[in-house]
Order: structure tokens, then sequence, then C-alpha cells
């Protein structure tokens, strides 16, 4: 099983920036597909960066690109995200997400998930 730590949420000002980072276990994280997601109360999760295999390119919602950015550490077995200029509606609760092999198809169905850091952003 993997499994996946969230970190570096917090209270921010609009227009400020936070960094979240996600400890995995595993030897082979290094093969794993990551991603990011977050759910804010009374909206479906939302996909927001990551792979579809290991060394695949960064795929990005419209809603964050440009101000979000998805990095990996392999020797740490670690990613982050870099969050800058952030908005109010950029506040809900942020997962990491792995799976172990290759997304097929257009979802982004990750097989394991952390617990979430919860992000708020005031105005």
């Amino acid at each position: 099983q993997v499994q996946l730590v969230e970190s570096g949420g917090g209270l921010v000002q609009a227009g400020g920036s936070l960094r979240l980072s996600c400890a995995a276990s595993g030897r082979t994280f290094s093969t794993y597909a990551m991603g990011w997601f977050r759910q804010a109360p009374g909206k479906e999760r939302e996909f927001l960066a990551g792979t579809r295999w290991s060394g695949g390119s960064t795929y990005y919602a419209d809603s964050v690109k440009g101000r979000f950015t998805f990095s990996r550490v392999n020797a740490k077995n670690t990613v982050y995200l870099q969050m800058n200029s952030l908005k109010p509606e950029d506040a809900a609760i942020y997962y990491c997400a792995a799976t172990t092999g290759v997304l097929s198809g257009s979802g982004w169905s990750y097989d394991y998930w952390g617990q979430g850091t919860e992000v708020t952003v005031s105005s």
C-alpha cells in the first residue's frame, strides 16, 4: 500500500503563496504517477496538476495554470505544489494522489490518496 501525507496548508491572504508537500511511502516512488486535487465545500473533487505516468509531462487545470507549479523530488519521495497568486476561490482541502501504473483514458483515477491539507484564503 502506498501512503501519502500532505502538509503545508494554512491561512494565507489573497495574492499570497503557499507550498504544499506530499510525502509518499515506498521504495519505488520514482515509478509512481502523482497528482494534486482539491475539494471545496459543496463541490466535487477537482484535478489540479499531475502526471499520467512517472516520467510523463505535467498537466494543469486551466483554473491554476500559470499560478501553480507541480514538482517532485524522487530522492525524497516527495511531490510539491507551489501555489502563487492565491484567490479566495482557491480555498479548499488539497489532496495528493498516486498510482503505481499508467493512467489510461481521459480520467485522473489515481489508486492512492492522502488525507488532505486545508488551505484557507482570506480576502
